[in-house]
């Protein structure tokens, strides 16, 4: 297959009827005209056309999140659209129109993309909407009030009716308006009903493209040949082997590794394997995972940062009539996302074009740009669908860009696909960090919680990167968020962080610190409940803070589904969890019998608020997806590096993926509140490790401390 995408600018050129940017000064939009442009803007949030299709140009990665589905039914709902005429397009890279406004920069992440983009795209829809009504007021010689608009069609006071794309062309001579009024939800139509996804079609028949997908006429498809250890580096290269393979072209030593350039996948596959290299592990990481955990051990049991804190700790210890401690080591992890790290650039004089599923694109950008020594306007940087990513994809230090940009710039002008295989994905880093978790409990002779306190040491993820401002004080929020800011009312209680270093490269990967912060405070919390002779569900309640109604309420919910009066005594077991992240608050209870000596969850109760679900089927289905996102990796994932520095994992057949048969059956309840929409992609994956867990305990007696539970012998 030969295919050549437009650049953005023939993109937007080459279409007619109204496109429109509410962001945008007037100042440019008549700029634009002046020049004879027939779209107001040389980029935009809607596109309007004479065909009557309405084209939303999707600021965030769609990477199988719902982002086209959610961004574009917020534009249709104010537009009084049909969502049959509703179609959704990847924005180009542009950071003063797509900011993401959690972050400041165009990316999406920290399940931000619905909830950042709920009042802008509802203002853009209501814009587009006053702009064509004004249109075809001026054509039927009416009063702009006398008009409606339903379904995508215009009517007037006399019966006249119009399309959209009847009046597309004409709104160009419409004003934008600054501030247009939006809808009250009572009058909602699309926004929190059950819509067709946009993306499932195109994914469904194969005609979707992901940049795998992508092949440009001569292109040059790279593999690389990463080194062995962390912080190694190239001292010598033999290719003479490598380049006598058929279809292979060059061989180039790039900052990352050696890079060979191959007519075919196949033909660059071989080549790398017929390399001979001599590394310089002189600066590398030789320490095994085992060892590291040791160490981060030790720092968790000492004297670290305090990053919360409240009431009497020391006496509250000293007073206690029981107290409990608990140690919890939770491993590297790779996202492993089923497309592997890929790119595609076209390399000319003095321009660049690329084609990748780019998280962050004001980073990628920046990175393409500095690499290749162009100005940032000469490189197009268009965004693709990603085969998934779990924060993979979303990298501070821009790594893979940087070497896609490597890649061409030692080849010069030319076409080059970059493709990552498994193995350089699963042992190329950027894993979730290595955690260690020291917690200790007071209780009075009543039972009652008087003490809490947690260490957590792990490396920083933020430290270093151009997301170091996020830092407080020399501390990093994602290395223990969770287990901070938590809604029990404790009479006392310490948070601690130890910062760790290592030459292992580490990321934000799904829910973040969430992931270990949840399985921990919530295991332990459940022990501590049962020491006391309280009920786990009643227990937390009677903990919750008087502003935790939102935790309250769907605890109290999840309780109610799974018909709650303790986790039972029988073959099958419940255990239950809480936790809020990213402004989504989730309850789980989990169903979990013994198969084999191995825990086996038959089935999971979830209550979900997340503000006004603006696609119910979309949150539904983030919850299932994060549920067994969360069980595969509880069961049976981790990065384990060997004596001596290497990873002993390369592809799914030592990296396990969750199978059909290990998900639960799963029914979800979303707790409709007053807020604002928050994030969905990630709250589903934090609360499902320690509800199973706490079934678990009930059934065996005891909480598994270090996972996978594979790796824990359980």
């Amino acid at each position: 297959m030969t295919l050549i995408k437009p650049t953005r600018r023939a993109f937007l050129a080459s279409t007619a009827g109204l496109v429109i940017a509410v962001a945008l000064p007037q100042a440019r939009r008549a700029a634009a005209q002046a020049q004879g442009e027939q779209n107001f803007a040389p980029d935009a949030f809607i596109r309007i056309a004479p065909d009557n299709t309405v084209t939303v140009l999707i600021k965030h990665l769609e990477m199988g999140q719902g982002a086209n589905t959610g961004l574009a039914s917020l534009v249709a709902e104010e537009l009084d659209a049909d969502w049959a005429q509703m179609r959704a397009e990847s924005a180009p890279a542009d950071t003063a129109l797509y900011t993401n406004f959690a972050f400041g920069i165009q990316g999406v992440g920290g399940s931000t993309g619905l909830a950042n983009s709920y009042t802008q795209m509802r203002k853009a829809g209501a814009a587009a909407r006053a702009m064509l009504v004004e249109a075809a007021a001026r054509e039927w010689g009416v009063d702009a009030s006398a008009i409606t608009v339903e379904a995508g069609t215009l009517t007037g006071p006399d019966g006249q009716t119009g399309t959209f794309g009847d009046f597309a062309e004409a709104a160009l001579d419409s004003e934008v308006p600054a501030d247009p009024a939006l809808k009250d939800p009572s009058e909602f139509k699309l926004i929190g009903q059950k819509l067709t996804r946009l993306d499932s079609p195109g994914k469904s028949d194969g005609t979707s493209e992901f940049t795998i997908d992508i092949y440009l006429d001569g292109m040059e498809t790279v593999a690389i040949l990463h080194p062995p250890k962390f912080g190694a580096t190239v001292a010598s290269v033999n290719d003479t082997a490598a380049l006598e393979i058929p279809g292979v072209i060059r061989v180039a030593q790039i900052p990352t590794g050696v890079a060979v350039y191959g007519t075919n996948t196949y033909a660059a596959f071989q080549g790398r394997d017929a390399l001979e290299v001599e590394w310089d592990e002189s600066g590398a990481e030789t320490r095994s995972s085992a060892e590291m955990a040791q160490v981060w051990a030790e720092a968790a049991r000492g004297d670290a940062r305090e990053v919360e804190a409240s009431g009497d700790v020391d006496a509250a210890f000293a007073n206690a009539a029981t107290t409990h401690e608990a140690e919890f080591v939770f491993p590297f992890l790779a996202h492993a996302p089923l497309e592997p790290l890929d790119g595609v650039i076209q390399l000319s004089d003095g321009e660049a074009e690329v084609w990748m599923g780019s998280q962050l694109q004001t980073v990628d950008h920046g990175t393409l740009a500095g690499v290749l020594q162009m100005d940032q306007a000469n490189v197009a940087l268009n965004t693709v669908y990603a085969g998934g990513s779990f924060g993979r994809r979303a990298q501070p230090a821009s790594d893979f860009a940087a070497e896609l940009a490597n890649v061409a710039a030692a080849a010069g002008p030319g076409a080059y696909k970059l493709l990552w295989t498994r193995e350089n994905d699963i042992r190329g880093g950027n894993y979730r960090p290595l955690t260690v978790h020291h917690l200790k409990g007071a209780l009075d002779a009543e039972g009652k919680i008087i003490g809490w306190q947690n260490t957590i040491a792990n490396q920083s993820i933020i430290a270093g990167s151009p997301f170091e401002q996020m830092m407080q004080d020399g501390l990093d929020p994602t290395s223990y968020e969770g287990s901070t800011q938590m809604p029990y009312d404790w009479p006392a209680h310490r948070v601690s962080w130890a910062r760790m270093e290592s030459q292992v490269p580490v990321l934000w990967w799904r829910a973040v610190g969430h992931t270990h912060t949840a399985y921990s405070t919530e295991t332990f919390l459940d022990e501590l409940l049962e020491m006391g002779g309280q009920d786990q569900v009643q227990g937390r309640l009677d903990l919750l803070s008087a502003e935790a109604g939102r935790d309250r309420a769907v605890l109290e919910r999840v309780a109610d589904m799974a018909g709650w009066s303790g986790p039972g005594t029988g073959d099958r077991r419940m255990g239950i969890a809480l936790h809020e992240s990213f402004g989504s608050y989730v309850a789980m209870i989990a169903e979990v019998e013994d198969r084999d000596g191995h825990p086996f969850t038959t089935k999971v109760w979830c209550a979900v608020d997340c503000g006004f679900a603006v696609n119910p089927d979309v949150v539904i289905s983030q919850m299932e997806g994060g549920i067994g996102f969360g069980l595969g990796t509880t069961l049976y994932n981790e990065i384990t590096i060997e004596q001596g520095g290497r990873v002993r994992q390369s592809n799914f057949d030592q990296y396990r993926m969750m199978r059909i048969y290990d998900m639960p059956e799963v029914e979800v309840a979303i707790v409709n509140s007053e807020n604002d929409p928050s994030g969905v992609g990630e709250p589903g994956l934090p609360p499902i490790a320690p509800a199973m867990a706490n079934a678990w305990r009930s059934l065996t007696g005891a909480t598994p401390r270090r996972l996978p539970l594979q790796d824990a012998g359980v």
